[in-house]
Parts: structure tokens; C-alpha cells; sequence
């Protein structure tokens, strides 16, 4: 079990260098970062002597030092239960929106109470692949070589002469066996053992070996993208896809340091853009008795090339309402009394008319109180009537209040005439 020695939280676009600072990283544990960021990672550019994060949140594990980068939507200073409200807030949310597809009645069951989002991942993990135990674990047919005192299937003839010549006792054959060696096994084997090495969770440390102890030993595999995509789902097996696709999210982010050995990456970021949106849209749909209907990425194509493919358009959230559509796109970012981008308004307009929107909405984190309606402009400066309104939704510190309130925001705005 690996032991956090240190534990360091940053909110999001903070700095972290290992030249100065109050909070700092090591030298080895820069270059290790370093070497992570030259596979193309996006959660955060590299600055003199440090990395700076961008909209990107979550836990980032370095050797035995684990980084927490925390949203923000305020201006309030680090504090203890500062960090403890984000904290609960970023983990509320993603499992509202059930992050990377992974649903799960039970994952609101947890025995433990999850002090970062590697904990919450680990548990969930660990949970479904108890579940798999007990329902019995899945078996296959598959092909096997094997040098046996049985003849069964097909004798592989140059073998067999090449390896009993002197044992006229023994069979070389192919043949078929059902058991539980299989792709599905060898993934979660693997994922078990990088569980037990990173996990530094004292609760999980014991059920971790249990299952260990009791899982039948698979041979290693190398898993990349394409090993997932390989897998196909029936209905002997769907009840492993949950456990799948986390094992899948920590093996493919786990990032073993090869040249020192000890500064090992694990990265599960999430961002921040796409998380909001997708809040927003679970706590919209929560309640659909005050809409007809609520989409996410409801897409139309608006512009076709002579040759080739057309080009599509896609807001964050279409609500068709009694009295017209409204088109909603949700922003991340703190305003700080500012306009939208021009950019952000273009994008607006041409919503409002592709979907003959009633109207549109930017939506972002603040005080509501400063929310403000606006109107385009025509050519000659007289006032259109499509509108496009900046809507702030107030952030509560706890998550189900949140979405009660994003609710009651997005309701007042359609009815608002």
C-alpha cells in the first residue's frame, strides 16, 4: 500500500513550482510531471520551474505525494473548509452526472466516505468487482496447448514429436477448456495489483487483499486503447462493464516513472467545462414536470461543403417549453462583472436562430443577483427581438441545494417575460 506523505491542494489556474511558494513540489516530482505532460497530457502547462493548471480538476498522484486541484467559482482564500466545501462539491457532482458512464445503483452505497476523488474511484471499483464475486465470476470457452497423459482434441503432431519423443506416455493437443481466463479477468487481475501498490486509503488496504487472495492469478497484459476496444458486451457479461471502465480509467492513467522508479503518475481529471454542463443538465432533468423536454447536445448542421461532410451545431442544453424553446450554454468561468465574449454572442445568436429559441441564455457560476437579460442589436441599432441573457446560479454548499437552486434560476428565466 502506498503511504501519502503529503497532501497538497490547489484550486484550478493556481501555480505550483519547486523553487518557492507556500506550497511546493519537489524537484524529481517536477521532472516526473514534466515527463507526463510530453505525453500529452492537457491538465496543465509547464511554467519556469513549475506547472500551472488549467480547467481541468481532480487528483493527480505523484510518487507518494497527491496533488488535489479544486474548482473554483469565487474569490474566497484557501482555508480548511474552503477546500473541504470544493472538495465535497467537485465529488457531489461527478457523481450526479455519473462521470465516464460509470452508473451504478450502489455507488451512492459506499462503506467509506471518500476524502478525495482517488478514494471515491478506488471504493466504486472495489464495490463492483465484490459484486462480481458474488454473483460468480464469468467463464469462456478458449483455445489450449498443453502437453498431457490425455488425448482430447487435436493432436498438434510436429510438436507432439518434437517434444515426446523419449515421454511415449505424454499428448501434445489443442484443445477447448471453460474457465475464467479471459481478457475481462486479466484486466481487473491487473487493476487489482495497481489498486494494491497506489492505494493509500487504510479502509480499502484490507479489502483490496481479500479479493486479491481469492481472485484467480492471470497472467500480466499490456492494455491499451485498443485492448477495450476489443471487448464485446453480452448478456453473460454487461454486469462487468461498470468494473471495465473504471479499471480501464486507472490503468490507462497511470503513468510508472521509468527512469527513477519511485515518482510514479496517476491523473484522473476531469474538465471542469464539460462538468458543468453536465451538472447542469442532470439537475435540469431531475425534475422535467416543468418542461416538455430537456436535451443535451442536441445537434443540427447548418453549413455543407460541394464535397466532403456538412458541419453541425451543438448547445449544452435544449429545453422545449408551453410557451417556445429555450437554448442554453453553459460557461465555467468566473465573469467578474465583465460581457461575454463576442465569440460566445455570435455563437448565441445563431442558436437562437436555428432553433426558433423564445430565447438564450449563457449560463455560469456567481451571484445570481448580478445576472443580466440582453437583446441583439440590428443593423441600424434598433433593438431585435431575440434576446440572449447572461444567467448566474448561485453556488450552494450543498449539492442537492445546488441543483434545487439551479432549478429555481433557469425556471424564473423562461417564465421572465
Amino acid at each position: 500500500m502506498a503511504e501519502i506523505k503529503e497532501n497538497i491542494v490547489v484550486f484550478e489556474h493556481e501555480t505550483l513550482r519547486f523553487d518557492k511558494g507556500e506550497k511546493k513540489i519537489t524537484k524529481d516530482q517536477f521532472e516526473a510531471l514534466e515527463r507526463y505532460y510530453g505525453n500529452g497530457k492537457p491538465f496543465y502547462k509547464l511554467v519556469y520551474n513549475g506547472v500551472q493548471f488549467n480547467e481541468h480538476v481532480g487528483v493527480i498522484q505523484v510518487g507518494n505525494t497527491l496533488i488535489e486541484v479544486l474548482p473554483k467559482a469565487d474569490k474566497i482564500p484557501h482555508s480548511k473548509e474552503e477546500d473541504k466545501k470544493w472538495r465535497n462539491l467537485l465529488i457531489g457532482m461527478l457523481r450526479t452526472v455519473g462521470s465516464f458512464d460509470i452508473k451504478s445503483t450502489s455507488n451512492s452505497n459506499l462503506k467509506i466516505k471518500p476524502n478525495t476523488i482517488l478514494d471515491l474511484y478506488f471504493e466504486l471499483f472495489i464495490k463492483e468487482i465484490e459484486y462480481l464475486f458474488h454473483n460468480g465470476l464469468v467463464k469462456k470457452y478458449r483455445k489450449k496447448e498443453e502437453n498431457i497423459t490425455t488425448l482430447k482434441g487435436s493432436l498438434q503432431f510436429s510438436k507432439h514429436i518434437q517434444q515426446n519423443l523419449i515421454h511415449k506416455e505424454r499428448f501434445y493437443v489443442r484443445h477447448s477448456t471453460y474457465d475464467v481466463e479471459h481478457t475481462l479477468h486479466f484486466i481487473i487481475y491487473k487493476a487489482l495489483r495497481l489498486l494494491k501498490k497506489i492505494n493509500s486509503n487504510n479502509d480499502l488496504h484490507s479489502r483490496i487483499g481479500v479479493l486479491l487472495l481469492n481472485f484467480p492469478e492471470m497472467p500480466d497484459i499490456k492494455v491499451s486503447d485498443s485492448t477495450f476496444e476489443k471487448l464485446i458486451y453480452n448478456r453473460k457479461n454487461k454486469h462487468y462493464q461498470i468494473a471495465i471502465e473504471i479499471a480501464k480509467l486507472l490503468l490507462l492513467k497511470y503513468h510508472p516513472d521509468v527512469t527513477k522508479g519511485k515518482n510514479h503518475v496517476l491523473a484522473l481529471m476531469f474538465d471542469m467545462n464539460l462538468l458543468w454542463e453536465q451538472f447542469i443538465y442532470a439537475s435540469l432533468k431531475k425534475n422535467t414536470t416543468d418542461f416538455i423536454k430537456v436535451k443535451a447536445q442536441s445537434s443540427k448542421f447548418f453549413w455543407k461543403p460541394q464535397n466532403g461532410r456538412r458541419t453541425a451545431i451543438k448547445p449544452d442544453i435544449y429545453i422545449e417549453t408551453y410557451d417556445g424553446n429555450i437554448v442554453l450554454d453553459t460557461k465555467w468561468k468566473n465573469l467578474n462583472g465583465f460581457n461575454p465574449s463576442p465569440d460566445d454572442l455570435r455563437q448565441m445568436y445563431v442558436y437562437h436562430e436555428y432553433y426558433d429559441a423564445n430565447k438564450v441564455a449563457l449560463v455560469y457560476p456567481g451571484d445570481n443577483k448580478n445576472s443580466k437579460a440582453g437583446v441583439y442589436l440590428k443593423k441600424d441599432g434598433k433593438h431585435d427581438n431575440k434576446i440572449c441573457s447572461v444567467v448566474l446560479i448561485n453556488v450552494e454548499d450543498q449539492v442537492l441545494k445546488w441543483q434545487e437552486e439551479i432549478r429555481r434560476i433557469i425556471k424564473q428565466f423562461i417564465s421572465t417575460k
